[in-house]
């Protein structure tokens, strides 16, 4: 089943090959600059379905020389947060929340599992991230996974498909925290995304 299953996503993932790329202009990119002044730090993000129990969605939030998030073949966006190929920029914490937001719901939540690094391993998975996009659909925990293996410490997370896999190997590193949000929010999350945009636009 589980061949069949990855038979399945890859057929998908080639599909979509050829992902579609967002690239922002450096201006917005410089002016979106923004470095949380907490610790350097991975976070992972792993959207799970409440139905099925199955993940839905992965992706990295790094903190390093500044703060960003890889959504690899996500549907998030925000005015504050310019993209190039699936590298989000300005990753305060008020968009930090945003994301979040429109994640969760009454049909999803989310996981969130943090890691503090050194400098050096922070900016490693900037640059790897950045040089990762933009991933086709049904790739984003591949992505994700791939990203991870190359970095120090990180060497025991598998090159997965499937979202709960690459969040179990991730928690199970030393120092991984653990939090999951959940939120009643309506199933559809359009007019939320609209509504993150309106607050962008004034």
């Amino acid at each position: 089943m589980r061949s069949a299953i990855l038979a399945a996503l890859t057929a998908l993932a080639l599909a979509g090959c050829g992902a579609p790329s967002v690239w922002a202009p450096d201006e917005a990119v410089s002016q979106a600059h923004y470095r949380h002044d907490g610790p350097p730090e991975i976070t992972l993000f792993t959207v799970i379905n409440n139905r099925s129990g199955e993940g839905a969605h992965s992706a990295l939030m790094i903190n390093g020389s500044e703060r960003i998030m890889f959504d690899p073949a996500g549907s998030w966006y925000h005015g504050w947060s310019p993209e190039r190929n699936d590298v989000h920029y300005g990753i305060t914490p008020l968009i930090e929340k945003r994301y979040i937001d429109y994640h969760t719901r009454v049909t999803y939540r989310t996981v969130i599992q943090r890691i503090r690094v050194s400098p050096e391993v922070a900016d490693r998975a900037i640059a790897l991230a950045e040089g990762a996009g933009p991933v086709p659909k049904a790739m984003c925990a591949n992505s994700t996974s791939a990203i991870l293996r190359q970095l120090p410490g990180f060497e025991s997370i598998p090159q997965s498909y499937f979202p709960k896999k690459v969040s179990e190997a991730f928690g199970a590193l030393p120092g991984a925290t653990f939090e999951i949000v959940y939120d009643d929010d309506d199933d559809d999350n359009s007019a939320l995304l609209a509504a993150q945009n309106s607050e962008a636009a004034n």
